[in-house]
This record gives structure tokens, C-alpha cells and sequence, in this order.
């Protein structure tokens, strides 16, 4: 295999992105996250609020059309490994910036089909069959989008905030979730019939005007620097992406998947299972669960990069290991406040969950997945071990979630606190068990020079 080398000869460099392409990459990087999954997130509020209701026979119970809702949302998580080895290869092997245009685009494409989707009443059958088509496309988009917005960031940074740089595309994700917990809260202020029949489907056609804005902003970035390096080397991507990544990088892959799924199992259980959990014990009314939802999720943009920040000066497992340890010690404290039947409590179980127990694993894991891969196989890499994990973690939360409860005689919450200590606990074997960091010093690269002025 091709490795990482620092390049000694200077006239064979490639120029050092200027300050201004580095914010302009940030920017971007943030932006098109936040449209990502504002559009991905979107369908996981909908999920247990609307879908059962809409895409459904009216003569199927409405708990087993929520369960039926959250199959479909974890069929959109089983088609993001393909997306992340498919658009992964693609931008190893032809640039990152021309593959983020595109899994942008087709998240937008997919969302507004969604939010025309005719109902069961209209089209019958047909109607949950299209959803899957609809969600499992939107998946391979966002497997392709994820690591290619964390690398773009972490690949133009600066030595020593390399963690921070990769967390301001991580915390897109949160801003997605503020505005589509947001949006969808506005509309689900209306009276029942009206958000059932069209309230619904406005947030999702609103994605339009967020995805020209981030197109129009991927459209001028800068290729990454580290993948020119990679290019003039020679070093692109080749062979079958699969193979490679678990015959190169096996340990890195397997340990980073298991790390990772704790955050995000806690990211899809606030957004989709708490919220109708909360709803349905009467404690709350539909929207103000939703804007408790969208609060914590507004402080979860800045506790993202602050956990980053200090995995830069303290180190990544350092850090992520704190993080596990805060999880485990919070998280029956937090479903303490999900049943209190108080208002205020369970908004701060909210905060609880995202912007303190998800962000302190969450905030460095961008920098923490790119150090383990080299730049010529580093999107696939970090796609396949990103999204495995999410499959592991968000995928299956849920579900399991809602099963757990059902075990519980009154005390099933706390069957959920229980299995997301053992996937914290397995993220802390992930962490210390992964090999160190072989790829976190970047190229050798110099600054760009302004061309000589013409003589004569």
C-alpha cells in the first residue's frame, strides 16, 4: 500500500490553503452538514409523530405503525455503507470536493419527492413501498456525505486544530436538527387534521432553498490539499475499496465502528424515540416536546467543537474516554428527567443527553476517524467505520428502544439506560483498543506565493 509520507522536496508541494479558503471550507463544510441533515433528521421527528398515520392503513394499530416508521428509518441506515463505499471510493480517487456536490444534491432531490409523496389513502400500497425507495437512496447520499464535510474541514486545518476543524462539520449535524425539530415544530402547532394532511410536508419541501445554498457554496471551495498531495504522488484510490479497507486497516475500521455507536445510538434517541416517548406519557404537548428538543440541540452546535478543542490539547482518547465515563455516570440521571412528568425536567434531560453526554464522545471523533486512514483511502475509511457505526448505534435505537420499554413494567426507560451503558462501555474498549494515530500530521505543504510581476 501507498503511505503517508512527508514530502521533502519543496518544488513538488502542494500551496497551503490561505486563511480565507480555510474559513470559506469551514463555512461550507457546516452549511452543507446542516442541510444534510436537516433533510435526514426531518424524516426521524416525522417518523413517530406523522408516518404512522399518512403512509399507512388506518385499520393498523398506530404503535405498530411507529414500529413499521422506524423500519423504514433504519432501512435509510443499512443503505449508508453503500453510499459511504461508493461515494468514498469516488472521492479518494477523484477529489472530495466534486463528490460532496453531488450526495448534496440528491439529498435535496429526495426530500422534496418526500414531502410530495402522495399518502396511503391516495396511492395505497404503493405509498410505504416508495417512502423505503425514497429513504433508502436518501441514505446512500448522507453515507457519502458525512466523512467527505469532516475531511474537506480537517484537511485544510492548521497543525494543532485539526480536531477542532473537523468538529465544525460534526456540529452540522445538530444545526440540522435544530432546524427540523424547529420548522417541524411550527407546523405542528396546527390542528391535528391539517398537520396530518399538509402541515407535515412543508418543512420537507422547505429543504429546497437550503439546498441551493449549499450547493452554491461547495461549488467555489478548494480541492482538499492533503488528496492534491495524495494525486500528484500518484497515491489516488484503486482496487476494490472493501478489500482494502479491511485487509489495510481491519482493527482501525472494526475498533472505530464499536466507538462510535454509543453517541450516535443517544443522537437517534432523542430525536426519535424520547419525543414521542414523552409525548404519548401525557406529560407534554407534541410541539413544546419538539422546541425542548431543538434548545438542547442549539447548545449541542458549540459543546461539539468546545469537546474538540480540548481533544487538540489534551488528546483524542483522553478526552473521548472522559466522555464515556460522563455518559455512563448521566444517563439513568437523564430518563430519571424523561419520567418525571415535568416540564422543565425533561427539558433538561435533554441537555443532559445532547450538548453533555453525545457531545463528549462526539465532539473529536472527526479528527479520531481521520488519523487512522491515509489520505488515499482516507474517505472510504472513515465512511465505512462512520457508518457502520451508525448502523450499530442510531440505526437500531428505535427499535430497541421501543422493545426495551415494553420489558420494563413501568420501569422499561431504564432497560434503555442499561443498554447504552454497555455500548458505552464497548465504546471505551473501541477507544483504547484502536491503534494510535499513524496519519495526523499532514503533508508536507508550503504557503502559496503570488506569482513573480511581468518583466518588462
Amino acid at each position: 500500500m501507498a503511505t503517508i509520507a512527508n514530502v521533502t522536496n519543496p518544488g513538488a508541494a502542494t500551496p497551503q490553503p490561505t486563511d480565507k479558503q480555510r474559513r470559506k471550507v469551514l463555512i461550507s463544510s457546516f452549511l452543507g452538514s446542516t442541510v444534510e441533515y436537516y433533510d435526514f433528521l426531518l424524516y426521524g421527528a416525522a417518523a413517530g409523530l406523522v408516518f404512522p398515520y399518512v403512509f399507512f392503513d388506518d385499520s393498523i394499530d398506530p404503535f405498530v405503525g411507529m414500529i413499521l416508521s422506524y423500519v423504514i428509518l433504519f432501512a435509510g441506515y443499512l443503505s449508508r455503507p453503500v453510499g459511504g463505499l461508493l461515494f468514498g471510493h469516488l472521492g479518494d480517487r477523484y477529489g472530495r470536493k466534486n463528490v460532496l456536490f453531488v450526495t448534496l444534491m440528491i439529498m435535496g432531490v429526495v426530500s422534496i419527492a418526500i414531502g410530495l409523496l402522495p399518502g396511503y389513502a391516495t396511492i395505497g400500497i404503493a405509498a410505504p413501498i416508495l417512502l423505503v425507495a425514497l429513504r433508502v437512496i436518501q441514505g446512500i447520499a448522507v453515507g457519502g456525505e458525512w466523512a467527505g464535510a469532516t475531511l474537506m474541514a480537517a484537511e485544510h486545518s492548521k497543525a494543532g486544530s485539526r480536531g477542532f476543524a473537523a468538529s465544525i462539520a460534526v456540529a452540522g449535524a445538530p444545526a440540522g436538527a435544530v432546524l427540523s425539530t424547529l420548522v417541524l415544530a411550527l407546523f405542528a402547532g396546527l390542528p391535528e387534521d391539517q398537520f396530518l394532511s399538509w402541515g407535515w410536508r412543508v418543512p420537507f419541501l422547505l429543504s429546497a432553498v437550503l439546498v441551493i445554498i449549499g450547493l452554491y457554496m461547495r461549488y467555489s471551495l478548494t480541492e482538499s490539499p492533503e488528496f492534491e498531495e495524495a494525486r500528484r504522488a500518484g497515491q489516488t484510490a484503486t482496487g476494490v475499496p472493501m478489500k482494502r479497507i479491511f485487509t489495510v486497516y481491519p482493527k482501525q475500521t472494526i475498533f472505530a465502528s464499536l466507538t462510535i455507536a454509543a453517541p450516535l445510538f443517544m443522537q437517534a434517541l432523542l430525536a426519535v424515540f424520547v419525543v414521542p416517548f414523552v409525548v404519548q406519557s401525557g406529560a407534554i404537548e407534541r410541539q413544546d416536546a419538539l422546541m425542548l428538543l431543538t434548545f438542547s440541540s442549539f447548545l449541542h452546535i458549540f459543546a461539539i467543537p468546545a469537546f474538540a478543542m480540548l481533544s487538540d490539547r489534551f488528546g483524542r482518547r483522553r478526552i473521548m474516554l472522559i466522555g464515556v465515563v460522563i455518559s455512563i455516570s448521566l444517563v439513568f440521571p437523564m430518563f430519571m428527567l424523561f419520567t418525571s412528568g415535568n416540564v422543565w425536567l425533561i427539558g433538561l434531560g435533554f441537555i443532559v443527553g445532547n450538548p453533555i453526554i453525545q457531545a463528549s464522545i462526539y465532539g473529536p471523533v472527526g479528527a479520531f476517524l481521520a488519523d487512522k486512514y491515509a489520505p488515499e483511502d482516507r474517505y472510504t475509511g472513515v465512511s465505512v467505520s462512520y457508518q457502520v457505526g451508525s448502523i450499530l448505534g442510531a440505526g437500531v435505537a428505535p427499535i430497541m428502544s421501543t422493545w426495551l420499554v415494553t420489558l420494563g413494567n413501568g420501569w422499561g426507560s431504564y432497560n434503555v439506560a442499561t443498554y447504552f451503558v454497555v455500548l458505552c462501555v464497548i465504546a471505551g474498549i473501541g477507544i483504547i483498543a484502536v491503534e494510535k494515530p499513524k496519519y495526523n500530521v499532514p503533508r508536507k505543504v508550503v504557503e502559496a506565493e503570488p506569482a513573480p510581476a511581468p518583466v518588462g
